[in-house]
């Protein structure tokens, strides 16, 4: 897919590893659409990044718990920047939630955005993405094939969001090649310590952590070169997934 003048809607773009993913769309030549919640300063720097590299932007700000959302995030990215050829369902919420703590509405939230949304988003921008031959990419997890104890809700809405690649890959074929990216470490929640760090980082066959740019390197590559690809999984984790 030629992604020059391509419009791209990235969702939670504002900071960490959506940003990453919008500049490298932005330098692949993508207009870029940044939906964000409250991180409106970081947002409007992303947006002045991108317009620095010559391309437009807009900004979005919704909250992916609100059902009623879905549909205008896609509208104002059209009336912005033209009907999405590229969908990067990147936003998710990150809580801790072990069994003894489980919440039914932080639960419900969780998969609200993690999941539902992604599907509430692939719907209204679907007409628009099958006319371009567009590309979705969902950012999912390793820790949807190894879950932690400790964070059962994101760890099961990212197994769900594999499985709902999958089959929207099959519904909106042969139009739109539909996959996911599942980042291992791709940037430390800022909570980490360094002996949690150092922990996790022993586990990686690599020995390092990964970049939120790692993860955006192959996003961007399932959007520009991956038009035979679609249903698939990439894990980029530094070989944590296979020890």
């Amino acid at each position: 897919m030629d992604l020059h003048g391509t419009t791209a809607l990235v969702t939670g773009a504002a900071r960490r590893v959506g940003r990453a993913v919008a500049l490298e769309l932005a330098r692949g030549g993508c207009d870029v659409a940044i939906q964000y919640r409250t991180s409106h300063e970081d947002a409007a720097r992303v947006a002045d990044a991108i317009h620095s590299l010559g391309r437009r932007c807009c900004l979005i700000r919704a909250d992916l718990s609100v059902p009623g959302e879905w549909s205008r995030i896609v509208q104002e990215a059209v009336d912005g920047l033209g009907s999405p050829g590229v969908l990067v369902n990147n936003a998710s919420v990150f809580e801790p939630m072990a069994l003894d703590e489980f919440d039914a509405d932080r639960w419900e939230r969780t998969f609200r955005v993690n999941l539902t949304a992604v599907a509430g988003l692939c719907h209204y921008a679907a007409p628009h993405l099958s006319r371009l031959q567009g590309k979705i990419v969902n950012l999912a997890d390793i820790s949807a094939d190894r879950p932690w104890s400790g964070h059962l809700a994101y760890c099961a809405s990212k197994a769900a969001l594999i499985n709902l690649t999958r089959a929207l890959a099959r519904s909106l074929a042969p139009d739109v090649q539909v996959n996911a990216v599942s980042p291992g470490i791709a940037e430390f929640p800022e909570s980490y310590d360094a002996e949690t760090r150092a922990e996790l980082i022993a586990k990686v066959p690599l020995k390092r952590a990964g970049s939120p740019d790692d993860i955006a390197r192959v996003v961007r590559y399932l959007c520009e070169h991956g038009d035979y690809v679609t249903g698939q999984v990439i894990n980029v984790d530094g070989g944590r997934s296979i020890v």
